[in-house]
């Protein structure tokens, strides 16, 4: 089964081929520590998570190498610390803390390597000096900058043209610049600001070099899957290509990028910068963790996706129903049922991680369960809704500490299953009097059926 992966710099969906089979290779930006992370910055925590799951089946475990930087040197983290009054250390200490603790709580397996950008600076220095040298790079009133019009090919990746790529940079406009396009690998530090020595002067790296170093040192250039948001893919990783492939001649950094779409508030982009986020850590103490992630993985990770309290509702009830198939197959706690994943999950994920249909494999999974008589063969598909979740991160507790829905005083899976088992009945029975019963009764519970020629499912409203 040939994976197939969405390609930014191609802009076309290709079939995955790895450079090594033996050693395949990803890197992902991570988050810059200066505060804890918004729900929207969790989006990528989970996609790529997915893809790292879905790497190592394929692949094996031990030949997949997975790289999420922190980034915990930023003109934004000087900022806040001075707001908060506190050490630089101290402020990212306590938000990298948060982020682990974070992703661990959505379920994300631990990359492979996590570097911090303050373990690497003399990588960014050697790779700053052979940008120098090479002539792709100037010193400028105690700067070193990458000079863009030195690499003929910038743009591939984002398609923006001269004034596009001006416009959008939002670069400072300075009178030692040569070209108005031109970024930051290096600056000058002030007393009061951390700084390192360097042949340019006491100073601090851009944010744009610190990915290309780590990733060059952990993985080596080319590697084959650079992943982030969107909104990464200019200027970040288009500097990051520029100064990536001059420095070493390459005419690619990574063969595949891939970029996740934004999570949005009422059709608005989620951001900082426009004051309407919600924080993780705040999510989840509304919802549980699971289903936010059930959540995120039910939209295809290129589209937007829409935060509202009836999405995360639903996706609740989602997970409740298929804990519940596990509960009622007498499954206890998770453990590692022996083979692969259905061949229809599989097939899903393949394809560009089509989620939204792994999900309904996973609930096909749970009707299945259901509807089985034999008890031999309910417990074989409870444990292929088990396989199956663990590629997705998903139903891997006990389904006897799953409250979901319940926990919020709702009615619970197993009662909405039962009565629609006994509305089923009633259909079947010619009795439609009751079957509408049914329906109202559910409904005045905040319960909306839908049938469908798979069977009947449900949603809470």
């Amino acid at each position: 089964m040939s994976l197939q992966l969405h390609n930014t710099l191609t802009r076309r969906k290709e079939a995955f081929e790895p450079i090594d089979p033996a050693n395949v290779r990803m890197y992902v930006c991570g988050p810059t520590v200066y505060q804890r992370i918004h729900i929207g910055n969790a989006r990528p925590l989970i996609v790529f998570d997915v893809l790292f799951r879905l790497l190592r089946h394929v692949y094996g475990e031990k030949h997949v190498t997975y790289v999420r930087n922190i980034t915990d040197i930023d003109d934004k983290i000087i900022d806040q610390a001075a707001r908060n009054g506190e050490p630089i250390e101290a402020l990212t200490r306590r938000t990298t803390e948060a982020f682990l603790a974070d992703a661990d709580a959505l379920g994300c397996k631990r990359p492979t390597f996590q570097p911090r950008a303050t373990e690497h600076i003399d990588g960014m220095v050697a790779l700053i000096e052979t940008l120098v040298l090479q002539g792709h790079a100037y010193v400028g009133n105690g700067h070193v900058l990458f000079h863009v019009p030195s690499m003929p090919e910038y743009g591939q990746l984002s398609g923006r043209n001269r004034d596009d790529q001006i416009a959008g940079a939002r670069v400072e406009v300075a009178p030692y610049k040569r070209d108005p396009a031109d970024f930051v690998l290096w600056k000058p530090s002030v007393d009061g600001q951390p700084g390192w020595d360097s042949p340019w002067g006491r100073g601090r790296p851009g944010w744009h070099i610190e990915c290309s170093a780590m990733a060059g040192t952990l993985l080596g250039v080319p590697f084959d899957i650079h992943g982030g948001g969107l909104d990464l893919i200019f200027p970040h990783h288009e500097n990051e290509i520029a100064q990536s492939c001059c420095a070493h001649h390459l005419d690619r950094m990574a063969n595949v990028w891939m970029h996740n779409g934004f999570v949005d508030m009422g059709g608005e982009k989620m951001s900082k910068s426009l004051g309407n986020v919600l924080r993780l850590d705040e999510a989840l103490e509304r919802w549980p963790a699971e289903a936010i992630r059930y959540w995120m993985l039910s939209a295809h990770y290129r589209q937007p996706i829409d935060l509202s309290e009836r999405a995360l509702e639903e996706a609740t009830a989602s997970l409740d129903r298929l804990y519940n198939a596990l509960r009622e197959t007498g499954d206890g706690p998770a453990r590692d049922a022996a083979g692969g994943p259905t061949a229809a999950v599989l097939e899903a994920l393949s394809d560009d991680l089509n989620t939204p249909r792994a999900l309904a494999g996973l609930h096909a999974s749970a009707s299945a369960a259901f509807q089985a008589t034999a008890q031999d063969r309910r417990l074989e598909h409870a444990a292929a809704l088990r396989r199956d979740g663990r590629l997705l991160g998903l139903l891997q507790r006990d389904p006897r500490d799953w409250k979901g829905g319940e926990a919020a005083g709702e009615l619970g899976a197993a009662e909405i299953e039962a009565l629609i088992g006994e509305r089923n009945a009633a259909r079947k029975a010619r009795d439609f009097a009751r079957a509408d019963q049914v329906r109202q009764q559910l409904a005045a519970r905040g319960v909306v059926l839908k049938d469908t020629p798979a069977g009947t499912t449900w949603h809470r409203a």
